[in-house]
């Protein structure tokens, strides 16, 4: 597939079936013409997640980047200490968290984070980010890739009345899901006094497309609402085991200079735990643009349990 190539040169090469597409002919630090922010929108809505090789972006690069799909938010909610002068970039490095925080941080962090497997960026907030826009600065010689799903075909591939019941549910959703951090770390103590926490449609109708999809994720969501506990454990495993069929996902390799966005509205991806045991150094940064509320198939907007939307300062004080 190539996008109006006589006004943006873009090329989309779709990747797998169901999402993701390499997009080429295009240097993401130059400035970007309307045309080609147009079809990089669009190939977005479509591919779900577009992959870049070769790009030689800095942080101002990156932000500025970013903001072509919308306003960006304050690197992460809870993780504050983003790079100086640059309040936007949230830097993804084992031995930066393990430098601030113990040797054994990872190790607890994985028990009661989303990092402990797949998820959708920031669902704990009643504004999850609409786009994430993700580089690679250093990758090791094997391992660290990242996979993502497509929300909206695990949706359609429900059977019908399956959907209809999915439709009319909501889902509580916090940060560590299940479980939240116990314990006087630093980093439960930055959690627990700073909570998160919303309750989300099950099925999110996106702002853009009019699709449907499905909007729960494990490392996020605890629990379906007004239903059961044994229900909502038998509901979420259901949903689980659809988001995470083989035929929906894409696996990205990374390299230095390599760039990944993707639509937060209709993804979610899985964070690899394959280089914990390896002394390798893996460093990303990623950038995220401000969501808007999602709204159900019958109208239900996500609504706040604790916490505040997702915003440009949404700033923790860190011991």
């Amino acid at each position: 597939m190539t996008i109006a190539p006589e006004r943006t040169g873009l090329t989309i090469r779709p990747v797998a079936g169901h999402i993701g597409a390499d997009v080429s002919g295009v240097d993401l630090t130059d400035p970007l013409d309307p045309g080609t922010v147009e079809g990089l929108t669009a190939a977005l809505h479509r591919h779900k997640v577009l992959f870049f090789r070769g790009q030689e972006l800095d942080h101002a690069a990156q932000i500025r980047f970013g903001r072509v799909f919308g306003e960006l938010t304050y690197a992460h909610p809870h993780d504050d200490a983003p790079p100086e002068g640059n309040p936007e970039i949230f830097t993804i490095d084992p031995e930066r968290y393990k430098q601030r925080y113990g040797d054994d941080y990872a190790t607890r962090r994985r028990k009661y984070s989303y990092v402990a497997g797949w998820h959708t960026d920031v669902t704990a907030a009643v504004n999850p980010p609409a786009v994430s826009v993700l580089r690679a600065d250093v990758v090791p010689e094997v391992g660290g890739d990242t996979t993502w799903t497509n929300l909206a075909a695990a949706y359609a591939g429900l059977s019908e009345p399956v959907r209809r019941f999915v439709d009319g549910l909501r889902a509580e959703h916090r940060y560590g899901g299940g479980e939240a951090p116990k314990g006087g770390s630093s980093y439960a103590r930055r959690v627990n006094d700073n909570l998160l926490v919303s309750i989300h449609p099950v099925v999110r109708v996106h702002p853009a497309t009019g699709e449907r999809a499905l909007f729960v994720n494990p490392g996020f969501t605890s629990h379906i609402v007004d239903v059961e506990p044994r229900e909502s454990r038998a509901i979420l495993d259901l949903l689980y085991a659809e988001i995470t069929r083989p035929e929906y996902t894409v696996r990205f390799r990374w390299e230095r200079g390599s760039v990944a966005v993707w639509d937060n509205r209709a993804t979610a991806h899985l964070a690899p735990a394959d280089l914990d045991h390896l002394d390798v150094r893996r460093t990303l940064h990623r950038v995220t643009v401000i969501g808007d509320r999602p709204v159900g198939p019958d109208g239900f907007e996500s609504q706040i349990v604790a916490g505040r939307p997702f915003t440009a300062d949404h700033a923790v004080v860190v011991d």
